[in-house]
């Protein structure tokens, strides 16, 4: 409830500002403002609910409410196609919550949670398993976990700045909660949850950060680095189950602990990159990263924001990202001392993705801030191009002091995480909070050493300014190897930058490419682009749907324009509705004529 409380204060102040430049929709900004509080509203009534029926019933609510927020700019075609497919989605999500719910329901005549532990704990292990893998689908589809995030990259980037940070912040996290909590309520074998848990996230984790540095959108990048991220809460998951199950108490404390931890931070370190990203979006009117360059110049606080956010996403002290990430490293080099070789092998293949997870991300973010802030601008941009004025993004200000606090104060979390860590491991007090203490008074050191570093390199930078303040300064283009074109065309793209990633990548890939080859002696347009696709989502949604639009088509003689069919359908439609069920009656009753011989 915190983590939804302050980033919804933070997207309200920002929001408040950003909706600003649409001043003159003002019908439309009420109807935004209502959803907005009815989003806020439902997510903290799904924290409290006991009652199944009443969770579904208000995670409708919020499906509902969400929807609206997002198709706020509802005139654009994308928009509204992202905003629908949001919807059905989350109705998807709903039925699999309702079918897991009415299961329990069924067994014991209750929706009271109660009624799941009582359920689980007098059946055998297979029905808690079941129970739990209908439960992890509808939160999986919530929370963005492959392969069911298809949602979730359309989403982010059609809503409006305010709201793909919440968005990303803390409405994909109530699937996080929502499975934390079916954890504590359903008895059964967790080790086999463990291993499930972790796999998945592992894959969702590295699949979406391999599809995050191939993108050229900068809000559908970020959307992507929000799958990557529930990847690593997931293995914090499943090392906490694999703790319960196998009964070793530093996998829980570290396991559900750093996956609390990374839900707070990601909240933090994703809504700042949003806002950042809106920034730019109403400054230059684009989020093609391949138009930008050079904005650090001309929006030096969004800029550094961004970096911010960047380092911190990236799992670099002293930044919260760290904290979270070396809680989950530090089960898992725990987890090594088993003496169990399949479950270190196992161990040994999560700690791989984590690390893979982390060296991506850092090429990623080298990309996207390089690409988008460093560099000449790769359009011209309009002269009176100005960065926001620092009241406007003071709840900007407000999630970077607390990235850097919790980077460095840790310790201030460790009662929060001992109470909720205790509910997966009851009667074990000391333990925990010795074995808390020991982790956060690392990452304390590390976090106030890391500070001194970048004090120490702010020094120098300031003594470099003053050094050069009373120096005359020119500003002149890079040198183009004698090229005498346009010399922003001589730096890297979006594209280009992460070139050998991409063909070492490619089979994992989906990438289309259009290119215009050079013709004739003098040739005066040779380029190539690139168009990045999910090969999940096209093997899962795009190619059946492709199916069943053929099929359909099939029918398409049905819808002739000639009202006669049309009245003659209607006719035949009253008289089946009529027959039928006479003819189903008369059939049961010969069958219990033929009973009764």
């Amino acid at each position: 409830m915190l983590v939804i409380s302050f980033t919804f204060l933070t997207g309200a102040w920002y929001g408040f500002q950003y909706l600003k430049k649409y001043r003159n929709q003002s019908a439309n900004i009420a109807l935004h403002a209502i959803a907005f509080i009815l989003v806020y509203t439902a997510l903290i009534d799904i924290c409290i609910i006991q009652n199944g029926f009443a969770l579904l019933v208000i995670w409708e609510v919020m499906a509902l409410s969400s929807f609206m927020v997002i198709i706020f700019e509802h005139h654009k075609t994308d928009t509204l196609k992202a905003g629908i497919n949001f919807l059905i989605q989350s109705h998807v999500c709903i039925l699999f919550l309702t079918l897991a719910f009415m299961w329990v329901k069924i067994k014991t005549g209750s929706f009271d949670f109660l009624a799941i532990t009582a359920y689980t704990s007098s059946q055998p292990a297979v029905t808690g398993i079941g129970l739990f893998l209908v439960f992890f689908t509808g939160f999986a589809i919530k929370a963005g976990f492959v392969p069911f995030h298809t949602w979730l990259p359309l989403a982010h980037p059609a809503a409006p700045a305010h709201i793909s940070g919440i968005m990303s912040g803390v409405i994909i996290k109530i699937g996080i909660y929502g499975m934390l909590r079916m954890l504590m309520l359903i008895k059964t074998d967790m080790i086999t949850i463990g291993y499930f848990i972790v796999t998945i996230s592992v894959i969702t984790g590295v699949y979406g950060v391999m599809l995050a540095i191939v993108q050229h959108n900068l809000k559908k990048l970020l959307a992507y680095h929000s799958i990557e991220n529930i990847g690593i809460i997931g293995i914090g998951i499943g090392l906490g189950c694999l703790g319960v199950g196998y009964g070793i108490p530093v996998l829980i404390i570290c396991g559900f602990g750093g996956a609390l931890l990374h839900t707070l931070n990601h909240s933090l370190f994703k809504s700042l990159l949003f806002y950042s990203a809106g920034n730019i979006y109403q400054a230059i009117h684009t989020m093609d990263i391949e138009s930008m360059g050079g904005l650090l110049k001309r929006m030096p606080r969004s800029g550094y924001l961004f970096l911010i956010g960047s380092l911190a996403i990236c799992g670099l002290p002293p930044f919260n990202g760290f904290v979270s990430e070396f809680f989950i490293y530090t089960g898992l080099f725990n987890a090594l001392l088993s003496n169990h070789f399949l479950f270190t092998l196992f161990i040994l293949f999560a700690i791989f993705g984590l690390v893979l997870i982390g060296g991506l991300a850092l090429m990623c973010f080298t990309k996207a801030f390089g690409i988008v802030f460093l560099g000449t601008p790769r359009k011209k941009f309009d002269e009176g191009l100005v960065d926001e004025k620092p009241l406007k993004i003071f709840p900007m200000y407000l999630v970077a002091l607390a990235i850097v606090i919790i980077g460095i104060l840790p310790l201030l979390l460790m009662p929060a995480i001992q109470k909720i860590v205790q509910l997966y491991q009851p009667g074990s007090v000391a333990f925990t909070t010795v074995q808390l203490k020991s982790i956060l008074d690392i990452l304390s050191s590390v976090g106030w050493y890391s500070l001194g570093f970048i004090a120490l390199v702010a020094a120098m930078y300031y003594i470099r300014h003053l050094i050069t303040a009373k120096r005359e300064v020119t500003a002149d283009a890079t040198w183009g190897c004698g090229y005498t074109g346009d010399a922003a065309k001589m730096q890297y793209t979006a594209s280009s930058f992460v070139r050998t990633y991409r063909k070492l990548a490619g089979p994992f890939l989906m990438i289309k490419k259009e290119k215009r080859e050079a013709c004739g002696l003098y040739p005066e347009h040779i380029n190539q682009v690139t168009h990045p696709h999910d090969k999940v989502e096209n093997w899962f949604i795009e190619k059946p749907l492709l199916s069943i639009r053929k099929l359909l088509g099939r029918f398409v003689f049905l819808q002739n324009g000639n009202i006669q069919a049309y009245i003659l359908y209607g006719l035949i439609f009253i008289g089946l509705a009529i027959l039928l069920p006479l003819i189903i009656d008369n059939i049961s009753g010969f069958f219990n004529l033929l009973n009764r011989l």
